[in-house]
């Protein structure tokens, strides 16, 4: 089958990399602009775009698909190559970017979305920090048949993974990239029936901001240990000790009280911080500057 692919982390590349291994036709690539990243800022090429120059994959970056907007010369630019790519299906995974209705029709077969939520909970930017976030007991894939709407389409694979008391986004990312990559082959693979999503249990993973790291204490001591799961490897947890900002990295639940944000003592491992209800152990602290280290290692400003 022609795939057509667009994605762009390393999530959309570990299921670009299983449609190859799966013998899959994948002539063209659509993906996020390099990106300047790492401390000299050099423009970086994404995930997806170094898998497909290692394959000898065409591969196309526009900025913007909408053919009457801002960036109309390469929407323009890229409707050719797809043209020209006369693709059966488009597969899209994290690709960063609406696809407009004319993308939509395009393929034979039109577009697969893999989706990393059991739809349709979780729509949206943040499925897996959002799931582990909001405590829930289990997440997975959905392949979805898109259309115009926000992870409205019809369902055509559905497949549950447990979330694991000690997941972070960076654990949980890896296991739904693999089984993301296994459900699209098998969907490609399959004559699979549409099932629209149910109207009731929508909700939104909204992007995740910056702001969000910091770490409000009078929040339960298991609300903000699910955070800071839900924030490693972005953007991480934030909490001011004797005026010096650290970056909390990792806590565990413990028992104890106090003002909220005040550290009552020390455990096994790090320091006791007292929460709104509980307290946490501090496990894992950065200083400014620094790298991520073991709390007992951390001379904490009290």
């Amino acid at each position: 089958m022609r795939v057509v692919f667009a994605g762009t982390p390393e999530f959309a590349a570990v299921a670009l990399a299983a449609l190859i291994k799966a013998g899959h036709e994948v002539p063209l690539v659509l993906t996020q602009p390099d990106r300047p990243a790492g401390r000299g800022m050099k423009l970086q090429a994404s995930p997806v775009k170094q898998l497909a120059l290692q394959h000898g994959i065409s591969v196309a970056q526009p900025q913007g698909l909408k053919l009457d907007g801002k960036y109309a010369s390469d929407a323009a630019a890229a409707r050719e190559a797809l043209l020209t790519a006369q693709p059966d299906v488009m597969i899209v995974a994290a690709y960063g970017l609406i696809l407009p209705q004319w993308v939509l029709d395009l393929p034979t077969r039109g577009c697969l979305n893999i989706h990393a939520s059991l739809l349709p909970r979780w729509r949206g930017a943040a499925p897996i920090h959002r799931a582990i976030e909001a405590g829930d007991a289990e997440t997975g894939i959905t392949i979805m048949q898109m259309d115009a709407g926000l992870d409205t389409g019809d369902m055509l694979l559905v497949e549950s993974m447990p979330i694991a008391a000690d997941d972070t986004t960076a654990s949980l990312h890896d296991k739904l990239a693999a089984q993301g990559g296994r459900l699209i082959v098998q969907a490609l693979n399959s004559e699979l029936n549409r099932t629209p999503q149910p109207a009731e249990g929508v909700t939104y993973a909204h992007k995740i901001e910056k702001a969000e790291s910091r770490i409000d204490w009078t929040q339960d001591a298991a609300q903000i240990e699910r955070r800071l799961r839900a924030f490693d490897p972005f953007p991480g947890g934030v909490a001011e000790f004797g005026g010096e900002q650290i970056k909390v990295w990792r806590v565990r639940l413990a028992p104890g009280s106090g003002a909220a944000g005040e550290v009552i003592g020390r455990g096994a491992e790090g320091p006791l911080v007292a929460c709104g209800q509980g307290a946490v152990e501090l496990l894992e602290l950065q200083r400014a500057g620094g790298k991520r280290l073991p709390a007992r290692l951390v001379e904490l400003k009290t």
